[in-house]
């Protein structure tokens, strides 16, 4: 029998080889008790990124950004739902435990992105940051990537979107402030669940859901525009919970709420089935046939206006749920447009610009 490989801290319980590996391994037990022993605790192994360049470009026609920044590749927060654990197989590692615990950093990412601002053909539009996995995931403490950006940013007055799920961003709150302040920010909280076991499990590494709400009150208290995102949206775990969040969200001064049903894209789907099965077995086939209700019989359907709200009635369901909390109250909308009329290239120490005679 395998033995699920189960660290505290860890959502993940295998660590498969990654779709493009050709060789496999798997540790069996032989029946004497081999693998019996207590596992040693897996540490985080910060991998340098050499990328040449730091801004990825898309042309999605749903999503409402055509550019992001990732500081990091993999995530620490270790949420077993996470979309972006499939990349993790491009870089020769698993999407399993080798997402939470090879995490590749980009220590010339603020230098990379002044650079790509210079450049004569750029032209200015909103930035995400997020999107993959979380800019303020716990390695930012050392690494302090994501507060580069930030004042890279900053000086260019260049606008830019945060999805988070970790109460760091407060470090930054005196560049988030200033730049709200010019309308070039907006941040989104992503809270999952508010039972606090289900999101030790879910989500080991990532601020308690109630911690994020505080974070809420506080990015608003220092007047920065802030949403939550309920993602992602659970069915049969976390469905029951829509209006909760939603109502928790507006005590706490969101002024926008989205939300993004559960996708389980490629390596995703298997992981998330394996958690299921080792900590709710009894909901584990529950969960996933109401999972492929959603998504046209299948773990998951990547196209385009259905990926993230899936399809079917369950999911009309929900977003006539979602529909009806929002609008009761007052919620229904999304934070201001970010302005990009203000952005001034960065100088690289050539030529000065007439911005320095203002």
């Amino acid at each position: 029998m395998t033995k699920p490989l189960i660290y505290k801290g860890r959502a993940s319980i295998s660590n498969a080889a990654g779709r493009f590996e050709k060789q496999r391994t798997q540790a069996e037990d032989d029946g004497w008790g081999s693998l019996d022993a207590e596992l040693p605790p897996l540490r985080t192994e910060v991998i340098i990124d050499s990328s040449k360049s730091v801004i990825t470009y898309n042309d999605s026609p749903d999503i409402p950004f055509d550019r992001s920044i990732n500081p990091y590749r993999g995530c620490e927060h270790a949420c077993i739902y996470c979309f972006a654990r499939p990349t993790h197989a491009y870089l020769g590692y698993s999407a399993g435990l080798d997402f939470e615990s090879k995490i590749l950093v980009k220590p010339d990412a603020a230098r990379l992105l002044r650079e790509e601002l210079a450049k004569r053909n750029y032209r200015c539009a909103p930035l995400a940051l997020g999107t993959n996995t979380d800019p303020y995931q716990p390695l930012e403490r050392q690494q302090r990537i994501m507060r580069q950006i930030l004042e890279v940013l900053a000086e260019t007055r260049h606008p830019v979107s945060i999805v988070t799920k970790s109460a760091l961003i407060e470090r930054d709150i005196d560049l988030l402030a200033e730049m709200a302040g010019q309308g070039l920010l907006s941040v989104y909280l992503s809270i999952t669940t508010l039972d606090r076991t289900l999101a030790r499990t879910l989500e080991p590494r990532a601020a308690s859901p109630q911690r994020r709400l505080e974070t809420v009150a506080r990015l608003r208290a220092a007047g920065i525009p802030v949403g939550i995102m309920v993602a992602p949206l659970i069915p049969v775990l976390t469905d029951y919970e829509l209006e909760a969040i939603v109502g928790e969200a507006h005590q706490a001064g969101a002024q926008s709420v989205q939300y993004i049903l559960l996708r389980l894209p490629l390596e995703t789907a298997e992981l998330f089935a394996e958690w299921l099965a080792q900590h709710y077995p009894l909901k584990a086939e529950h969960v996933m046939n109401r999972v492929r209700d959603s998504r046209g019989g299948k773990a998951y359907d990547a196209a385009f206006h259905q990926r993230q709200t899936g399809s079917g009635s369950y999911a009309d369901l929900l977003a006539q749920r979602f529909k009806l909390i929002t609008k009761q109250l007052d919620l229904a909308r999304s934070l201001p447009p970010l302005r990009s009329d203000l952005f001034r290239p960065p100088n690289l120490g050539g030529q000065m610009s007439f911005d320095f005679f203002d």
